[in-house]
């Protein structure tokens, strides 16, 4: 059971996937601390950015911490990424989302991308400054009030970015902490690793256009990337290869439709 006065919260978004759901509320009732958990459910989908900021508000915690309903953090995942967050080292940290046993291809593909940007975040020439995902992201509560997620976001595509973004302009850029661990549920199929991706390329155009000075990464950033994608394996290396095809048709759709 959660204290009286938690320390850490846990806001779950989630939306019409009462199976998956259950998967992560037992992934963090193993935790070695005691959390606070706080399930919002997005029925009339307005999104994961009103989902999270609607969590932060109900929350009590000093520090609140975000996972997806598709997530499962490892035992001990919510002790050591608020560590250094309770003991007013940082302000925001995240770690890594990692796929187990029985990953696709395109599983492999997303978490070469995912874990790229965090490995860039702070590189010159990233496309996405201070990034974390929030699949695994703890910030003091003080921080999200200042700098809330932006609801005009309407999917979960850009809003992360953004948030990052703001967080580090503001000095308060998460710091990666390897141990804070994340299992994303596997089996993902090409058909909606590039749906995704598609769905990505949009919210690139509206993270783009929600702040000043933001621009797609350098030419090396995404010779990285690509690297990084093979390094995963060869199936791999090729789908984060039609990744960029597909996100690239997913802004020229948005800017078409925002013309």
């Amino acid at each position: 059971m959660a204290e009286r006065h938690p320390r850490i919260s846990v806001v779950v978004p989630t939306r019409d996937r009462p199976e998956l759901l259950q998967r992560c509320l037992g992934a963090l009732e193993r935790q070695t601390v005691p959390v606070e958990i706080v399930v919002v459910e997005d029925r009339e989908g307005r999104g994961p950015a009103w989902a999270r900021n609607q969590g932060v508000r109900r929350a009590r915690g000093e520090v609140v911490c975000f996972t997806d309903d598709d997530c499962a953090p490892v035992p001990g995942w919510a002790e050591v990424l608020t560590t250094p967050i309770l003991r007013g080292e940082v302000r925001a940290a995240a770690g890594p989302i990692c796929m187990p046993v029985g990953a696709t291809a395109a599983d492999r593909a997303w978490e070469a991308i995912v874990g790229y940007l965090q490995s860039q975040a702070a590189s010159p020439g990233t496309a996405s400054p201070g990034f974390a995902a929030t699949a695994n992201l703890a910030c003091s509560r003080h921080l999200l009030e200042q700098l809330p997620f932006d609801e005009s976001f309407p999917a979960a595509a850009g809003e992360d970015r953004d948030w990052a973004e703001r967080a580090a302009r503001a000095g308060a850029a998460p710091a990666f902490v390897s141990a804070g661990l994340v299992l994303h549920r596997p089996g993902m199929r090409v058909s909606d690793f590039l749906r995704q991706q598609y769905r990505y390329g949009r919210g690139a155009v509206r993270y783009r256009r929600a702040g000043d000075g933001r621009r797609p990464g350098s030419t090396a950033f995404y010779a990285g990337l690509l690297r990084h994608g093979f390094a995963a394996g060869p199936a791999s290396g090729l789908l984060v290869c039609t990744a960029q095809a597909a996100t690239l048709l997913g802004a020229l759709g948005a800017r078409r439709g925002q013309a």
